[in-house]
């Protein structure tokens, strides 16, 4: 943990080890929560970022087709 002050503005200046540790340079965009007492700062992730993280759903095009014969196999039945 480290200890900064913030400016007269009210600004936060992360030190440069945790903004090298998080990805952080100027100009990224960040985003703020506040969760009880403490203040989140994240990244926010590029489009590329989000390219390359392992899919949390792997269906194949047959499945989903499948799939939707299925549902409307179920829709057309009384």
């Amino acid at each position: 943990m480290q200890k900064n002050r913030i400016g007269s503005k009210g600004e936060i200046f992360p030190p440069k080890k945790i903004r090298e540790k998080l990805g952080l340079h100027p100009g990224d965009e960040i985003t703020y929560k506040i969760e009880g007492t403490k203040l989140i700062v994240e990244p926010v992730p590029t489009l590329e970022d989000v390219l390359h993280q392992p899919t949390m759903v792997e269906e194949t095009l047959d499945d989903v087709r499948r799939f939707r014969r299925q549902l409307s196999k179920k829709a057309e039945s009384p």
